[in-house]
C-alpha cells in the first residue's frame, strides 16, 4: 500500500489549531497533570501509557455529570477482559444528555422530504419525561429492557433517554428488519415493552409495520407492552396486535415535569447492540453506560471537534451503531440532525440540502455513499454552500483514494475529512479524525486517544509499514460489560481473546502508516489466500471502484484445485455488460496498482450484490453459498434474494 502524494490534501489553519478543543485539552493535561505533551503525537503516547490520568482528565475536561469520578479510576487495568473503570463512579447516561435546557433545537427531523419536525431542548424534555413515567408505570425499571423497531425518528430518542433514566436497556432495530430477523434480536433479551411505528418512507413509498407487529409480539413472550408511534398516518389500527397501545394514549395520563434520574454504578448496562449476524443468530453485545458515555464524549469533543451549538448529522438506521453515536452529540451539547430513508432522494442532493438548511457542522455518511454520488457525477460544491461544515466523517467501509479527492474536489475543498474505524463491538472507534492534523490521501488520521491500538504480523510483535491485525493492547472503558446470556464469559472471549490472550484482537485487516494514520485493507476473515499469500480485499475494491461502469463490487477466495483462487463479481451501470476488453482493463488496473497476485481468476458479473442493513457487503455470505454452505440468518440481510444469484455459477466450476 502505497498512495503516492507528497502533501496532505488538508492542513487546520492556525485560527483552528488555536481554537480546537483538542489544543485545550491538551493545555488541561500539561498544567493538570504534567503531561509534558507538545502534539496529538504526543498526546496519544501519553494517552495509552498513562490511561489512570488520561480517563480522569477526560472526565474532567468533558465536565460529566454524576457522583464521581472517586480515587480509582480502574481496577485491574491490565486484566482484558476483566478491567473495572471507576468503581467508586456513579452516573445517569440520559441526565448527561439532558444537560440543556431551553428553545433551541435540540433535535431536527426530516423524513425523506415528507416529513419536517423539530424538538427543543424543553420539548425534548417534556416528552422524556412523560415517556419515563409511562414506562415506570409499566414496571420498567433498573436492567429491564425496552426495545424499539423504529425509524431513526425523535421518538426514538426520547425513548431511549427515558428507558436510561430509570436504569433500563435499550435495544433497537430498524423497521425494515422482517419478522425472524427482529425475533432473532430482540427474541434473546426478552423485553418487557416494545416500540414501534406504523411504518416508514422510504425512496418514496410507505412501508407498513403494523402487520408484522401481531407476528412480533406473539414471538416474544416476555413483551407486556406494545407502544405503537405514529409516522406515516395518524392513528393505525392496532386491534390485532396483543398488548398494543397507541403513543398518545401510553402518554396521556402523565404531565411533564422535571426528569428523574436514577444514578447507577459507571458499568451499569445501556445498550445491548447486535452483530450483523450473516455467520448465525446475532452475538448480543452488552454495553455500558459510563463507558459509552466518555468514549463518545472523547470521540466528539476532541476528535470531532463538536462545541456547543453545533449541528451533528450521521446518516444511519437504528440499527447500526452510529445512530448510538450520534445521539450522544446531546453530551456535547450539540443538536441532532436525524434523516430517516433513503439518502438518493432528490438526485442524491436531500443531504447537502439537509447540511445547507440546518446548519450541519458535521456530517457523517457512508463510503459506500460517497463512492455512488461520485459515480453519478454529483458536484455538490457547485450546487451548495456547505459553508458551515467543518468535518466530513466516513464510515461503514474503507474510504479508498479516490473517495478522498472526490470530496475535496466536488464537495468541498476546507474540510476535515474524517474517515472513522471501530464497530459495533466497541460502540465507538479504534482510529478516527484528527481536527489539528493533516489529512493524508486514503488514510485514516490517527489512532484513538487512550486507545493503545498496534498492528501485529502472524508471531504476534508489533509492524509498521506492513499489512498485520488490528490489535488493542490495553483495556478501554467502551469495552462490552459481555455477551448476553453468556454467563461464564466464554463467548466474549471467545471473539476478541482467542488469537491473542489477554489482546483485543478485533478482525480487521489493516496497515500503520509512516504519518501515523491507518489504512484498513478489509476484514481479516475476509482475506484473500491464493498461494498462501495474504491479500485485503480493500486492495482489490479501490482498483475496480474506480471504473465508471463498476457501480459495486465484491470479491471471495474460491477454494479450487487444491488452492485458492480470487473471484470478482462486478454491478454494471444498466446497459453495460461484461466483456472481454472491460475485463482485460479491470485486470491491467488491479496488476498494475497491486501485485500478479491480487489479479482475479474469474471476473463475474451479477446482478445485485447483498449487503447487511447498515450497507455492508457481506463476503463471508457470498463465499459460504459460493462452496454450497447454508448461510444461517438470511434475514440479517437488506436485500437477502441477492444471495441466490450466487448458486451453481457455470463460471465458477472451471
Amino acid at each position: 500500500m502505497t498512495f503516492p502524494v507528497s502533501e496532505p490534501l488538508w492542513r487546520p489553519g492556525p485560527d483552528r489549531v488555536a481554537g480546537a478543543n483538542m489544543t485545550a485539552f491538551i493545555r488541561a493535561v500539561n498544567d493538570g497533570f504534567g503531561a509534558a505533551v507538545a502534539d496529538y503525537a504526543g498526546l496519544w503516547r501519553w494517552s495509552v501509557a498513562a490511561p489512570q490520568s488520561f480517563w480522569r482528565a477526560m472526565w474532567e475536561f468533558a465536565e460529566v455529570i454524576g457522583d464521581g469520578p472517586g480515587g480509582v479510576v480502574v481496577d485491574d487495568p491490565d486484566r482484558m477482559p476483566g478491567a473495572r473503570w471507576f468503581p467508586e463512579a456513579r452516573l445517569n447516561f440520559a441526565e448527561n444528555l439532558l444537560r440543556q435546557s431551553g428553545q433551541g433545537d435540540a433535535i431536527v427531523f426530516w423524513g425523506e422530504d415528507k416529513v419536517e419536525r423539530r424538538l427543543s431542548h424543553d420539548a425534548l424534555h417534556a416528552l422524556v419525561s412523560r415517556l419515563q413515567q409511562a414506562l415506570r408505570a409499566a414496571g420498567i425499571g433498573v436492567g429491564d429492557r425496552v426495545a424499539g423497531y423504529l425509524p431513526n425518528m425523535p421518538e426514538t430518542v426520547a425513548f431511549m433517554l427515558a428507558a436510561a433514566s430509570l436504569g433500563a436497556v435499550w435495544s433497537s432495530a430498524s423497521p425494515d428488519f422482517g419478522v425472524q430477523g427482529v425475533l432473532d434480536r430482540f427474541g434473546q433479551i426478552a423485553p418487557k415493552v416494545l416500540v414501534a411505528a406504523d411504518g416508514y418512507y422510504y425512496s418514496g413509498k410507505t412501508y407498513d409495520s403494523v402487520g408484522k407487529l401481531a407476528d412480533i409480539v406473539a414471538g416474544i413472550p416476555s413483551v407486556e407492552r406494545v407502544v405503537v408511534v405514529p409516522y406515516t398516518r395518524e392513528r393505525a389500527d392496532i386491534a390485532a396486535i396483543s398488548r398494543a397501545v397507541h403513543l398518545a394514549d401510553f402518554i396521556a395520563p402523565f404531565t411533564a415535569g422535571p426528569v428523574e434520574y436514577v444514578r447507577l454504578p459507571f458499568a451499569q448496562p445501556l445498550y445491548i447492540m447486535f452483530s450483523s449476524g450473516t455467520t448465525g443468530i446475532p452475538k448480543c453485545i452488552v454495553h455500558s453506560a459510563g463507558g459509552t458515555l466518555l468514549q463518545h464524549l472523547k470521540e466528539h469533543r476532541l476528535h470531532c471537534d463538536v462545541k456547543p451549538g453545533d449541528r451533528v448529522f450521521y446518516f444511519t438506521t437504528c440499527g447500526w451503531m452510529m445512530w448510538n453515536w450520534l445521539v450522544s452529540a446531546l453530551a456535547s451539547e450539540a443538536a441532532l440532525l436525524l434523516y430517516d430513508g433513503n439518502p438518493s432522494v432528490r438526485n442524491g442532493k436531500i443531504l447537502f440540502d439537509l447540511a445547507d438548511a440546518e446548519g450541519m457542522t458535521l456530517f457523517g455518511t457512508s463510503a459506500k455513499w460517497i463512492d455512488s454520488i461520485a459515480k453519478t457525477g454529483l458536484a455538490p460544491k457547485d450546487s451548495h454552500n456547505l459553508s458551515s461544515v467543518r468535518v466530513i466523517a466516513s464510515t461503514g467501509s474503507p474510504l479508498a483514494p479516490e473517495g478522498f479527492d472526490y470530496v475535496y474536489a466536488k464537495v468541498k475543498k476546507d474540510v476535515q475529512l474524517a474517515s472513522v474505524s471501530g464497530g459495533t463491538d466497541i460502540v465507538s472507534c479504534f482510529m478516527l479524525g484528527n481536527p489539528i492534523g493533516p489529512v493524508w490521501r486514503g488514510e485514516i488520521q490517527c489512532r484513538g486517544l487512550g486507545m493503545a491500538v498496534e498492528v501485529f504480523g502472524d508471531d504476534g510483535r508489533p509492524v509498521r509499514g506492513q499489512k498485520g491485525e488490528l490489535v488493542c493492547t490495553r483495556a478501554f472503558p467502551s469495552m462490552p460489560v459481555g455477551f448476553w446470556n453468556d454467563p461464564d464469559g466464554e463467548k466474549y472471549r471467545k471473539a476478541y481473546f482467542e488469537r491473542f490472550p489477554g489482546i483485543w484482537c478485533h478482525g480487521d485487516w489493516v496497515e500503520l502508516t509512516a504519518p501515523d494514520g491507518i489504512v484498513v485493507h478489509g476484514r481479516s476473515d475476509a482475506t484473500l489466500n491464493p498461494g498462501g499469500v495474504r491479500i485485503g480485499t480493500a486492495e482489490i475494491y479501490r482498483q475496480v471502484e474506480r471504473f465508471d461502469d463498476v457501480l459495486e463490487s465484491l470479491v471471495i477466495g474460491q477454494d479450487f484445485g487444491g488452492d485458492v483462487r480470487i473471484v470478482l463479481f462486478v454491478r454494471l451501470r444498466p446497459g453495460i455488460a461484461l466483456d472481454d476488453a472491460l475485463v482485460e482493463k479491470i485486470k491491467k488496473s488491479i496488476r498494475d496498482n497491486t501485485t500478479a497476485r491480487h489479479v482475479p481468476a474469474k471476473i463475474v458479473q451479477v446482478p445485485d450484490i447483498p449487503r447487511t442493513k447498515s450497507g455492508k457487503i457481506v463476503e463471508l455470505a457470498v463465499r459460504d453459498v459460493i462452496h454450497g454452505r447454508t448461510v444461517k440468518n438470511r434475514e440479517a440481510l437488506a436485500n437477502p434474494e441477492a444471495l441466490d444469484l450466487y448458486r451453481n455459477i457455470p463460471a465458477l466450476r472451471e
